[in-house]
């Protein structure tokens, strides 16, 4: 396991307004986190900030605080069900290491941490530029807990995704001739940020397979892919990479699309991960977990919903998508529209903005949206019937997602945030909305950083997937 820290920008904004606040003065304080455990990665998502009263801390340069400001952490966690964060700051910028007195004073805390909530103790330092440094601190032998560096800490919000990698785990990639033009448009800092990022595309189809092309081009190091299904003869009209004898032998999606972005991939050290499952089943959910940021390229209400999940409880921005097609009685293109979105805390998220409804999740889950007879009998111009495709628009949409991306990380001229965009082909018009965030009554951002702790279980069985998983191909896999 490799470990990980979250947080939005709202908490980190408090947190450096505290510890920040005197030069050449060390503060402290705590927080609470909850856990959000990928298949290879754990993340501890902080919130719930516990700042010192009269009388709970020593500043004397350096700072320290009293047993009794302990305990009322440990208090905190105790009712929130998480786990305790020990924070401090340094006066110097960038990825901090740790003094001997810093050691002494966090494996001091580690085991009545332990003890009193189950999960370590998370300790964070804090540069005077705002970078952050983590470690959680387990149990090793009885009485002997250890520190495991996190490989980055993830801030989320209004200012976009910004990321402190710890450049002994996660260093600087080293770039090849080909990125030469790449490189010359963001800089190399901002390429490096982008290259280091664990990014995941659920949906290997006509969008996917695009977005996920056009990452392995520009340099990123790591891609995720998430999806279960065989390729099939209507997918060879849009399907990037995908030919006659994919279809012939019923090869994954993931299988036919991680073997090609081999081929075209410009990072020194590039790995395709193929996760042969819908993202509603645990296996992909746990997967994406793994991932700093997710493109939703699927068309189906439940993943959609997980997705919208993930995005809050667990503050992985997701970047979604999705193309509506009009057709006429005599089946003539009327219109087509595609939109482009980043849910996020601090943005409107995928039920708000219109791009699934939740009154078809449960139909999903009960298997009514794979029989083809209840399909038939909704209207013509049902939603659920609008998602023809032609390999053009799936192009264009993806170019857009990835823009968003790039939009959300680089922050050009400082904006991060490009609205929601709708563009209309018929027409040629774009239009652009800044929705804010979601209405009172939605319940996601309760959900912001809770993890696993959340309340929901929303993944389940997939019948589909598990039949093509029992199939003599996926066996030969």
């Amino acid at each position: 396991m490799t470990h990980s820290v979250a947080l939005t920008s709202q908490i980190h904004d408090r947190l450096c307004r505290h510890l920040l606040q005197q030069v050449d003065q060390e503060d402290v304080c705590f927080a609470i986190w909850h856990p959000s455990i990928g298949k290879t990665r754990t993340s501890a998502l902080v919130n719930d900030i516990l700042l010192p009263e009269a009388g709970d801390r020593l500043l004397h340069g350096n700072a320290s605080v009293t047993s009794a400001f302990f305990e009322k952490a440990l208090d905190k966690a105790r009712e929130h069900r998480g786990g305790v964060a020990f924070l401090h700051s340094h006066p110097t910028s960038g990825w901090q290491g740790m003094s001997r007195d810093d050691v002494g004073t966090e494996s001091a805390m580690a085991a009545q941490a332990k003890a009193v909530t189950g999960l370590p103790l998370l300790g964070m330092t804090a540069g005077t530029d705002g970078a952050w440094s983590a470690r959680l601190w387990g149990k090793t032998a009885p009485g002997c807990y250890e520190r495991a560096w996190c490989q980055s800490v993830r801030v989320i919000g209004k200012r976009g995704l910004n990321v402190t990698f710890a450049d002994h785990l996660a260093p600087p990639p080293e770039f090849r001739e080909e990125l030469k033009r790449t490189i010359s448009v963001w800089g190399l800092e901002k390429q490096q940020d982008l290259a280091r990022l664990k990014i995941g595309v659920v949906g290997a189809g006509s969008v996917g397979s695009l977005v996920a092309e056009t990452l392995a081009r520009m340099g990123i190091q790591e891609v995720s892919l998430i999806d279960f299904d065989i390729v099939e003869r209507h997918n060879l009209d849009r399907l990037l990479h995908a030919g006659r004898q994919d279809f012939l032998k019923k090869r994954l999606k993931v299988d036919v699309l991680a073997k090609a972005l081999k081929k075209g991939a410009t990072a020194k050290a590039f790995v395709a991960n193929a996760v042969p499952f819908a993202v509603t089943e645990e296996e992909g959910f746990r997967g994406a977990l793994d991932c700093d940021v997710l493109f939703s390229c699927v068309d189906r209400p439940w993943g959609r919903y997980i997705l919208n999940l993930i995005a809050y409880a667990h503050l992985i921005p997701v970047i979604d998508g999705g193309i509506a097609v009009q057709l006429t009685k005599n089946r003539r293109l009327r219109g087509a529209d595609w939109q482009a979105h980043v849910a996020a805390p601090t943005r409107r998220c995928l039920e708000c903005v219109g791009q699934y409804n939740s009154a078809y999740v449960e139909l999903e889950r009960n298997g009514q949206l794979d029989d083809p007879t209840y399909i038939q009998n909704l209207p013509d111009d049902h939603a659920l019937k609008k998602n023809e495709n032609v390999f053009p628009f799936s192009s264009n949409l993806a170019s857009l997602q990835v823009l968003q991306m790039l939009s959300l990380v680089v922050a050009p001229l400082g904006i991060s945030d490009v609205g929601t965009q709708n563009y209309h082909f018929v027409s040629g018009a774009m239009d652009v909305d800044f929705l804010g965030e979601c209405s009172d009554c939605c319940p996601f951002p309760s959900f912001i950083a809770k993890g696993d702790g959340c309340g929901v279980r929303a993944t389940g069985e997939h019948p589909k997937a598990e039949e093509i998983r029992r199939s003599k191909s996926f066996r030969q896999r």
